[in-house]
């Protein structure tokens, strides 16, 4: 019982947003007057966080236009010491500038920084690599020379060094085989580890009972639902603003680990209610790859290969948890009352704290 309290503690103070993928974009330009660029797109708040811990500062909150540039410039130092460009392996030195603020218009506090950076490029250098060390999860890079160049994207994770690209702009477009591979690992890195509350919606499916056709049931109508919305929210047939749709998707978590409480067994409507809530993380899925910069005939082999790393990580976590705890003590009469509604409970309440904290946030 100590254990999941403290498991509960941990969730709750963690992050509202469980998203890095896409949060972050870079796209880094080489120059025809011997120079290079990037444009870095990211959280604001977050990357304030991030550099006010660096600098052993309070972390500040709510952060508006004016007080968002001002501290940006002030951890300007600590900033420009995690954006690394090299050519043959030789650092280039970097300035910044905060190009932009991106401010929706029902939204006092901005949502996105786009910051500049820049530095020289030797006149006769043959490669170029990027590393951005103030990302925490996988976003994508688009490099191109020129600003009429033919981009290419490559998928970073964290703060690792890109590969090298060579400065001629000659790249060769990944083959269907390697896009299939990498958005098979990004799908499924989107849920292990980076998905907290995918984690625990299918751990609330899970926790209901330990027989296999009620899991599958669930998981089944989960995989339909957001399978369905993941598709058409990427080729524009439906939107909804990540305002309502992050909410709703830590309010599903909380439903289903409510409903764990109060019932032993599948209900009627609960494969329903689950197939509703897959439509919404089906979307929440889609936020993930808006920046895809795939050409069109490769976007279907990316969506369907990406599915499938969610649900190969989806089936890991029901593994997992299987393994750790049903497999020993499913058959105890004590089961139930010490590890499913203890458990359901962590879940619930990290679930409408995320709710209440993303309504805020947004």
């Amino acid at each position: 019982m100590k254990r999941i309290l403290l498991t509960a503690f941990l969730l709750l103070t963690s992050g509202a947003q469980a998203h890095e993928i896409g949060t972050t974009q870079v796209r880094l330009t080489l120059h025809g007057d011997h120079t290079w660029s990037a444009a870095i797109t990211t959280a604001p708040q977050a990357l304030v966080n991030k550099l006010e811990a660096e600098a052993r500062q309070p972390r500040s909150s709510d952060l508006g236009d004016a007080a968002m540039r001002a501290k940006l410039r002030e951890l300007e130092p600590i900033l420009a010491r995690h954006i690394e460009v090299k050519f043959d392996g030789v650092a280039s030195p970097v300035s910044i500038a905060i190009e932009r603020l991106e401010l929706p218009s029902d939204v006092a506090l901005p949502a996105f920084v786009v910051l500049r950076a820049s530095g020289p490029m030797p006149a006769q250098a043959q490669s170029v690599t990027w590393r951005f060390g103030l990302a925490y999860g996988t976003y994508s890079l688009v490099f191109a020379v020129g600003e009429d160049g033919s981009p290419s994207t490559v998928w970073i994770e964290g703060g690792d060094m890109s590969p090298a690209f060579p400065v001629s702009g000659k790249i060769e477009p990944p083959s269907r085989t390697a896009i299939i591979g990498q958005y098979l690992s990004l799908g499924f890195l989107h849920i292990v580890p980076q998905g907290l509350d995918h984690i625990l919606f299918v751990l609330g499916l899970f926790l209901l009972t330990t027989k296999l056709r009620p899991i599958l049931v669930q998981v089944t109508a989960f995989t339909a639902a957001h399978s369905v919305t993941l598709g058409l929210t990427m080729y524009g047939i439906v939107a909804l603003s990540a305002s309502i749709v992050e909410p709703l998707i830590a309010l599903s978590v909380a439903y289903v680990a409510i409903e764990n409480i109060t019932t032993s067994r599948l209900t009627p409507w609960r494969p329903a209610v689950v197939f509703a809530f897959g439509l919404l993380h089906g979307m929440g899925f889609a936020d993930a790859l808006k920046e895809l910069h795939l050409p069109r005939e490769e976007l279907v082999p990316a969506l369907v290969s990406f599915n499938l790393g969610i649900e190969l990580a989806q089936l890991a976590v029901i593994a997992a948890a299987f393994v750790a705890v049903a497999a020993w003590h499913r058959e105890k009469s004590w089961y139930r009352p010490r590890f499913v509604v203890p458990g359901s409970a962590a879940i619930a309440a990290t679930g409408l704290f995320w709710t209440a904290q993303r309504v805020v946030g947004f």
